[in-house]
């Protein structure tokens, strides 16, 4: 059974960091593609990063040069390092997996972890 559990949430201030963290177990973590989303309150979800199991990696236009996925897979480690963050950033993100493609498409991503919050204040 594909378990995913996030964690690092937080609330920050504006134009500061936080890292973001997904563990995963139940699959060949490393054949995966990974995927972090976010969806704030009364928005759809949206795709921030990838990453696919040749450490490739896609960013939505709205993170690029602020966000850095990566992935351990020796831990089974999904990462987000979130810098300058922006009160638009504030939702929750979830981290997802998917073994076919990496795009930031939701609904290509069978698997799900309950989501960690972040609530960046100006």
């Amino acid at each position: 059974q594909v378990q995913l559990v996030e964690s690092g949430g937080g609330s920050v201030q504006a134009g500061g960091s936080l890292r973001l963290s997904c563990v995963g177990s139940g699959f060949s973590y490393r054949m995966y593609c990974m995927a972090w989303f976010r969806q704030a309150p009364g928005k759809e979800r949206e795709g921030v990063a990838s990453i696919d199991s040749d450490h490739i990696s896609t960013y939505s236009d709205s993170v690029k040069g602020r966000f850095t996925i990566s992935r351990d897979n020796a831990k089974n480690t999904l990462y987000l390092q979130m810098n300058v963050l922006k009160p638009e950033d504030t939702a929750m993100y979830y981290c997802a997996t998917d073994i076919v493609g990496c795009e930031l498409d939701s609904n290509e991503y069978d698997d799900w972890g309950q989501g960690t919050p972040v609530t960046v204040s100006s």
